[in-house]
């Protein structure tokens, strides 16, 4: 029983560690980290390079890939260059192998790393800033060698009930349980890295021999696509292709390592004998590394090729405003942020575009159109809806002011859409009983606006000037003051019997709804043209 709790405790231990460090490290780098990723993404090589470096820096293969999807959604990056990223991160992650196997095997760091802990957890509870986000990861480094200790002491007893180093490693069916246990302990742990630590503490407490350690990291290799096949379920396009990628990369690598394995078993005992490569733990993360890179090499050279059989695979469907959105974006709030702006400036596009179709005519001859075919409101509709849904999920950042003033400004960006929407679903008859000169010059006004603030967001991927932006405030301005002018003058028709009420309601309804439609314009076009470092305006 003691047995048994050390070990899930130590791999409790492992696991929280692991988290604490890769969070506090993804969240300390912040920008750096994205700008990181950006530059050196040029072709699929420099992706490849990129994903690999800060996946050992940061000891996430998760955060180097949801970052990643932020960028191929942004148009940042293409699919391909996302392919060498992905294969970098499988590469990248078999650095904590080495960690464990260099450090954690053969020093007992648990008792020394007890300060560290304490440190850290102070600085994650006392801390303000990025710095707070270093204590947890501080904490996490130390939590993760007190887990390799505590599971070095339970598998040691677990020599007396349980052993793989018994069965026949040279064997199909010994490698295939030593496949099946990689795999389902990767599924169950939801961690390769977890089950390669446990590995290499067997391996070193001689509770399995080498050749089945070795199956069983291939087998983790393996499984360690299923964490990202669950996540891309529900998820976009752009992670289903992601984690479809993955999974035919890393199935690729392990089924080439079991057809080589005694191939690759030849070089390694090379590699001990000439090359001076220790036996043992080291030994097995250099397989680790070893088969993951021979995928590389086979990969790489045709990442364009491997994007568009994965883009065959899983097309494009439709042109949804919200294609963009995952949420395995939350857990980065920059990249969240930067998703769902481009999907209001998406959605502010489809809603210019819609309303600037139903106003455009030629003054005198063409009335305004009574409503919008309802499949396009009701599409507009959904996409509002579920950008508001995704935007709700969004962490709150309260200790970075860019972000906070980014959130305020995609508040208001959506608040104006959902008014505007809503006044596009009710949209004023036009017709010679009811138009006046103010009315015709504010329809005109209107039109015209329509047609800028179109202008100014039909590139994807890139806001409107701010300046541009605010050249609208003056046409809305105007059509205001002609609502003033317009109801002073029917009102008081109306009150001299010249205009009928009826006539006169509606009159004065139509130029309210020009006036409120086309302050909500300008104001979308406003913070959607504000540059990520502008401090957020209050006007609503």
């Amino acid at each position: 029983m003691q047995m048994a709790f050390q070990l899930l405790g130590g791999m409790g231990l492992f696991l929280i560690g692991m988290a604490l460090l890769s969070d506090g490290l993804t969240q300390f780098a912040g920008d750096a980290l994205r700008r990181a990723l950006l530059r050196f993404t040029g072709s699929p090589v420099k992706a490849f390079t990129s994903g690999a470096l800060i996946t050992l820096v940061v000891q996430s293969s998760t955060a180097t890939t949801v970052t990643l999807i932020g960028f191929v959604s942004a148009g940042l990056i293409g699919f391909a260059q996302a392919l060498g990223v992905v294969m970098g991160a499988s590469l990248g992650t078999t650095g904590t192998g080495w960690i464990v196997s260099t450090l954690g095997l053969k020093i007992d760091l648990g008792f020394y790393t007890m300060p560290l802990i304490g440190l850290g957890a102070l600085a994650r509870l006392l801390a303000r800033g990025r710095w707070r986000h270093m204590g947890g990861a501080l904490a996490g480094f130390g939590m993760l060698f007190v887990g390799i200790g505590t599971m070095q002491e339970g598998m040691m007893g677990a020599n007396e009930w349980f052993s793989l180093s018994d069965m026949d490693g040279s064997s199909w069916g010994g490698r295939a349980v030593a496949l099946l246990i990689g795999l389902l302990m990767t599924v169950l742990l939801q961690s390769s890295t977890a089950t390669v630590a446990a590995t290499l503490t067997a391996l070193d407490t001689g509770a399995v021999d080498f050749e089945l350690a070795a199956v069983v990291v291939i087998g983790a290799a393996i499984g360690t696509t299923m964490t990202g096949v669950l996540a891309a379920l529900g998820g976009s396009l752009l992670a289903k292709r992601t984690a479809l990628a993955h999974v035919v990369f890393n199935f690729t690598s392990g089924l080439i390592a079991m057809l080589l394995l005694p191939l690759l078993l030849a070089v390694l005992d090379f590699a001990q004998h000439h090359l001076g490569l220790e036996p043992g733990g080291v030994s097995l993360a250099a397989f680790h590394t070893l088969f993951i890179g021979l995928g590389v090499a086979l990969f790489l050279p045709h990442a364009d090729w491997f994007a568009r059989r994965i883009e065959r695979l899983l097309p494009e469907r439709g042109d949804s405003p919200t294609r963009q959105l995952d949420s395995s974006q939350w857990q980065v709030p920059a990249l969240a942020l930067a998703a769902s702006g481009q999907s209001l400036q998406a959605i502010a596009r489809g809603q210019l575009h819609m309303l600037s179709q139903v106003f455009e005519y030629t003054p005198g001859e063409a009335p305004l159109a009574k409503h919008i075919a309802p499949s396009e409101l009701s599409a507009m509709e959904t996409s509002l809806r579920t950008v508001q849904e995704y935007f709700t999920h969004i962490p709150a950042s309260g200790d970075d002011n860019e972000l906070a003033a980014q959130r305020l400004r995609q508040m208001h960006v959506l608040d104006h859409l959902l008014r505007l929407q809503a006044r596009a679903a009710v949209l004023p008859g036009l017709d010679a009983a009811a138009s006046t000169a103010e009315l015709a010059q504010a329809r005109a006004l209107f039109t015209d606006m329509l047609k800028q603030a179109s202008a100014m967001v039909a590139d994807d991927g890139a806001a409107p000037l701010l300046q541009e932006a605010d050249a609208l405030e003056e046409p809305a301005e105007q059509i205001a003051q002609l609502r003033q002018l317009t109801r002073r003058r029917v009102m008081q028709e109306t009150a001299q019997g010249e205009r009928e009420p009826g006539e006169a309601l509606h009159t004065l309804d139509t130029m309210l709804w020009l006036q409120r439609s086309a302050h909500h314009v300008w104001r979308v076009c406003h913070y959607l043209a504000q540059a990520p470092t502008a401090d957020a305006d209050e006007t609503p």
